[in-house]
């Protein structure tokens, strides 16, 4: 036997049964209407009998009291609040599908790729450029003749001598900053965008030891205060980057060749002949968009301090 009521209506046929049915039919905000299942009723000891219709606020369940596929449980909010439930906003490519955990929202990964919404690699992991595998394992370094040998693929590029202690010691890499304002560019010494165009390693008796150089060609000047970029302001010139190898072990900064970068730093009085990764410097891949920032940012100099 199924009656429709609206919520907290007892239905007339059972309105003399001992108890109250009105939490039969609760559904917390999230419906106008429930209908009574005698047959549920029963089954709950005659305690419960209600089901909600139409649950509105992207909830779902007999009582309203969870969220449907493809949202989760808002944990700052009450289930009675009407943005209890949230999108679960899955990374369309790191992730398995759409839907995600209803009460903790996290998304089904792909192997490799961790995180809530399934948007970064897992340790061990690196990017690649396939939409079905996102992250791949990172090859490991091996050892013949004592002389170590790279077995990674030619897009990517490792240091011979890293060790995998180091890696895994690997924190968070604060030289590739996404926030660029005219506070960082006033304390610096220099600005400026430039391609990757090879490295050195120490290896050259011109590189310092456990340091790599880029061999960067400067094609925009936008700030310089240094003597090594003095004059390279109205031409293109080649300069070089000191990188301590330990910082590439673990990607810090990633840096690419043939790939252009906007590049913030300090002067370094330690080595007049190349600019050097400090711990103020910043270094952005280039995009298109950076110029017209920039540009103002050389208009806004004037009030720096």
């Amino acid at each position: 036997m199924e009656q429709t009521r609206q919520c907290h209506t007892i239905p007339s046929t059972l309105a003399g049964k001992k108890g109250s049915l009105e939490s039969s039919c609760d559904c917390n905000g999230h419906a106008r209407k429930c209908r009574f299942n005698l047959d549920l009723y029963k089954l709950s000891g005659r305690v419960s009998g209600g089901v909600c219709i139409d649950c509105r606020h992207d909830t779902t369940g007999r009582h309203c009291h969870y969220c449907r596929e493809g949202f989760y449980k808002d944990p700052t909010k009450s289930i009675t609040h009407k943005k209890a439930c949230k999108p679960c906003d899955c990374h369309p490519i790191g992730s398995s599908g759409k839907n995600c955990n209803h009460t903790s929202g996290q998304c089904t990964c792909k192997e490799g790729v961790t995180g809530l919404t399934c948007n970064r690699c897992a340790r061990g992991y690196q990017q690649s450029r396939s939409h079905i595998a996102p992250c791949i394992k990172i090859p490991r370094v091996t050892m013949v003749n004592h002389q170590a040998q790279n077995t990674a693929p030619d897009s990517y590029q490792y240091d011979p001598d890293a060790s995998e202690s180091t890696k895994e010691n690997c924190g968070k890499c604060r030289f590739d900053t996404k926030r660029l304002n005219l506070n960082k560019f006033c304390k610096r010494d220099y600005a400026i965008m430039a391609k990757v165009t090879g490295r050195t390693t120490s290896a050259n008796k011109h590189v310092p030891r456990d340091e790599v150089r880029f061999n960067l060609q400067v094609q925009t000047v936008f700030k310089s205060t240094i003597p090594l970029l003095a004059t390279n302001s109205q031409r293109k010139s080649s300069v070089g980057l000191l990188v301590p190898s330990k910082n590439l072990d673990c990607r810090c900064p990633s840096i690419k060749i043939n790939k252009s970068y906007l590049i913030l730093g300090m002067d370094s009085k330690q080595n007049p002949d190349s600019l050097v990764l400090g711990p103020k410097t910043i270094i952005i891949e280039w995009k298109d968009d950076w110029n017209r920032r920039l540009r103002r940012f050389q208009q806004q100099s004037g009030s720096c301090y």
